[in-house]
């Protein structure tokens, strides 16, 4: 999950659906409240271990930070120096990772238009222009609460989000340089937003779960055209001056040799794989988990 935040364009909460943790972890984040504060006080530290998941969220928020800060530096080499060849491989995983969403949609009328509705919205937030906000604990504190929200979403990256507002370059730069201040806020404004957040979810996974899904099914499927490898670059003119836009072509129209078309092809094959391995590893656990009690 955490080498998936780090990318723009890919979600955390894709991996943490394609592995099956993903209701366990939307539970054990929302019963982080109150009544765990009162399970601490009235019975200790143990109760409240345990009424929180702690040994999951604990096992689970390690890997994610260990994976962000040792990643945070090869990731970032890696979109500027081989962008096309991270994207490919992204590419892969996510189409994977919207046919297994979509497999998980339970029968509902309406459930097309749904997932109609969240490609319009994918393809709709790939084409809005990036801003930027001037770096302050206020800003990095409320960008962190609005990215993790997308984070936890399957399909929706928050990576992308920072990078909308402007704020992914100085995050990262945060990581990658161990800025302290920077990094706390960021992390405060993660933690707030989650567990507001997660309340939210929790309820539509309970109530709404088919119109979610198809939503986040076609939120994935949007998002193609955001990660796909091979992009027109140009200029737009505006009235703050000029942008740079890509625009997405055909690999033969692309200036890359045979050779890294064949290697960015080669590269979707294997995060369509890495998708399903670990799809058949999770179904396989699932499968003897009840023998082992």
């Amino acid at each position: 999950m955490g080498a998936a935040d780090v990318v723009p364009g890919v979600s955390g909460g894709t991996v943490a659906f394609i592995t099956n943790i993903y209701d366990e972890l939307i539970e054990s984040i929302k019963s982080c409240n109150l009544v765990a504060l009162k399970a601490l006080f009235q019975q200790g530290p143990s109760a409240f271990w345990q009424h929180i998941n702690g040994n999951f969220l604990l096992c689970l928020f390690l890997g994610i930070a260990v994976s962000v800060v040792s990643l945070a530096k090869f990731i970032s080499y890696g979109l500027e120096q081989y962008p096309q060849f991270v994207s490919a491989f992204f590419f892969g995983l996510i189409l994977a990772s919207a046919w297994f969403v979509y497999r998980q949609i339970p029968a509902a009328k309406g459930r097309l238009l749904w997932l109609l509705g969240g490609v319009a919205a994918a393809i709709g937030i790939g084409v809005i222009h990036p801003g930027q906000l001037t770096v302050t604990p206020l800003t990095v504190f409320l960008s962190g609460a609005l990215a993790i929200c997308a984070m936890i979403l399957p399909g929706i990256s928050g990576s992308f989000i920072l990078l909308l507002m402007g704020m992914y370059e100085p995050i990262i730069g945060a990581i990658k340089s161990f800025d302290i201040t920077i990094a706390l806020c960021f992390a405060l404004g993660c933690a707030c937003g989650l567990l507001a957040f997660v309340r939210v979810l929790s309820w539509l996974l309970h109530q709404h779960r088919a119109p979610l899904l198809a939503l986040l099914t076609g939120i994935l499927l949007g998002s193609l055209s955001i990660i796909w490898p091979w992009k027109a670059l140009g200029d737009l003119q505006d009235g703050h001056g000029s942008m740079v836009t890509a625009a997405n072509i055909l690999p033969w129209q692309s200036e890359m040799s045979l050779a890294g078309i064949a290697l960015c092809v080669l590269l979707m094959i294997a995060g369509l794989l890495l998708v399903l391995g670990l799809e058949s590893i999770s179904q396989r656990k699932q499968e003897q988990q009840p023998e082992s009690y």
